[in-house]
């Protein structure tokens, strides 16, 4: 069965972004640091780079090697919104999960106005579907979708936010995770892969 990947930045105070949906304060260290962080990130989850950048950090021509979907709330897909970008990831099915955006808003992506939870269960049961799904964000989503969070790809930055939005904001729900694996970089950023502990 595939399986529904939250992969997403995490201030240490366990932000995913500022109380205006900011993410440019996020450290990315000096030049060459980030040059070698960003390069290994790219070449493992190269689809998580958005369409109109792929070019530019050379994996344009690269494979979808982890995901082939993937699902959002508003808050993740209003940047490129606002920058007039209506499909960002238009080499993935791209669902965003809304009550207020308008269903036509791009004919390559679904608009999901309710009940994210059956949209993922759905999309966990295609047969023949090879590659897994990516949860994008926001927090709330996140949330809302933490009983079929399957695996965690959190990149940890050396930055304390103080406010903003959470990585998981809903009810309270102890989910334990297990560590598989963690990479350190010099520019300061862990990057830690995590999978839903199995209750017997």
């Amino acid at each position: 069965m595939r399986k529904l990947v939250y992969y997403v930045g995490v201030s240490l105070d366990g932000r995913i972004a500022g109380p205006g949906g900011e993410f440019d304060f996020f450290p990315q260290g000096e030049e060459q640091q980030a040059a070698a962080y960003s390069t290994w990130m790219n070449a493992l989850y190269p689809e998580t780079i958005p369409t109109a950048y792929r070019a530019a950090v050379g994996v344009a021509d690269e494979s979808n090697r982890r995901f082939d979907t993937v699902v959002m709330g508003l808050g993740s897909y209003r940047p490129a919104l606002d920058n007039g970008i209506t499909s960002p990831y238009a080499h993935l099915r791209q669902y965003v999960v809304s009550s207020t955006l308008k269903p036509d808003t791009d004919p390559a992506v679904t608009v999901v106005p309710s009940d994210p939870l059956a949209l993922v269960r759905e999309l966990k049961g295609e047969v023949g579907a090879g590659l897994d799904i990516w949860l994008c964000g926001g927090g709330q989503l996140a949330g809302t979708l933490l009983p079929e969070i399957d695996e965690l790809l959190i990149k940890t930055y050396p930055v304390v936010a103080g406010t903003g939005i959470s990585v998981v904001d809903g009810a309270f729900d102890p989910t334990v995770f297990d560590v598989a694996e963690r990479t350190a970089f010099p520019n300061g950023v862990t990057f830690t892969r995590l999978t839903r502990r199995c209750v017997v």
